[in-house]
């Protein structure tokens, strides 16, 4: 490949924007497209950054090495899969697709053509820098709350796989652990779940699009103390003899905790040009959608998803 990768955004959204200013400003990349339906959309973004605007999906994906899906979650599987079948690299934002089956067709695609597919779950990052991750510890309890305002983005899908599923997928790897039994109530925009996981963890989560204010923490509780995160605040606190980071906004912070989109930018051009494996997974995305689905089916949570084909593309 060549030292400049030539990366596409697709999505001229919110987050498309973030993520093309990251791919724009990256040594070692070109920022080679905008992707969108909406024609307008995917100028204006285009113009932003100084480079071309694409209607047609097809005819983008032969101009570019990789793309990145920030399209609504409806159109991860689609647009994933084509790029994949046309030889690209992909980092796909979360969920990775709407259907646990779908991720998997994406994760074997990406194997059998020896393919990149990196998932946006740009909280792990976080957790990494301030070592929890590498505890040997698994917490006794986990309680998590994330919640905010309504906005009327993302809600293709519940908010389950909207917002809880960032914990989610932070669980799965604090605790190296699988459900074994789960309750759990909710509507789409409000869910809440108790799990008791196969290692003994007791996990709490609660998540929200309908908040009056903005929360975002989780309490860790080990053998040895206890840890609680503010994410909102930015403060942290830590009772266990575990050397963990204590502030994450003074000027020393790593790029992950300032700036988790840009770190998983980096990560994702180390991999397309040292063949180095994602540090988030087609299947590491693909288990903690199976997590939310699960939370989805005990609840009774649906949300009317059916795309027609031109839905399906939409970013």
């Amino acid at each position: 490949m060549s030292k400049r990768i030539k990366v596409g955004v697709a999505g001229a959204g919110v987050f498309g924007g973030y993520h093309a200013s990251k791919y724009a400003s990256h040594p070692q990349s070109s920022l080679a497209g905008i992707y969108d339906i909406d024609e307008s959309q995917a100028k204006q973004l285009a113009e932003k950054h100084a480079t071309a605007a694409y209607t047609d999906f097809d005819v983008f994906l032969s101009d570019i090495d990789a793309v990145v899906i920030a399209a609504p979650a409806i159109a991860h599987f689609s647009l994933a899969e084509a790029a994949l079948r046309a030889g690209k690299h992909v980092f796909v934002e979360k969920p990775i697709t709407l259907e646990v089956g779908e991720a998997d067709t994406l994760s074997a695609l990406a194997a059998n053509q020896k393919l990149t597919l990196q998932v946006g779950h740009q909280e792990r990052y976080v957790f990494s820098a301030f070592g929890l991750l590498a505890r040997k510890r698994s917490p006794l309890k986990i309680d998590s709350v994330r919640r905010t305002a309504a906005t009327g983005r993302c809600e293709d899908v519940s908010v389950a796989l909207d917002l809880m599923i960032h914990d989610i997928d932070l669980i799965r790897h604090l605790t190296k652990s699988d459900i074994e039994t789960l309750s759990a109530s909710g509507d789409p925009h409000d869910a809440s779940a108790e799990i008791c996981l196969t290692n003994g963890t007791l996990v709490f989560l609660s998540a929200s699009r309908r908040s009056d204010a903005p929360e975002r923490r989780m309490t860790l509780v080990y053998d040895d103390g206890i840890v609680e995160f503010d994410f909102v605040k930015r403060a942290i606190s830590n009772s266990t003899p575990a050397p963990l980071l204590s502030d994450f906004s003074n000027d020393d912070a790593p790029l992950s905790l300032v700036d988790p989109l840009g770190h998983g930018a980096n990560e994702f051009i180390k991999c397309l040009t040292n063949n180095h494996s994602p540090a988030v997974t087609g299947e590491d995305g693909r288990e903690a959608l199976r997590w939310a689905k699960r939370i989805e089916d005990v609840a009774g949570i649906s949300v009317e998803n059916e795309p027609n084909e031109q839905e399906r593309r939409r970013a």
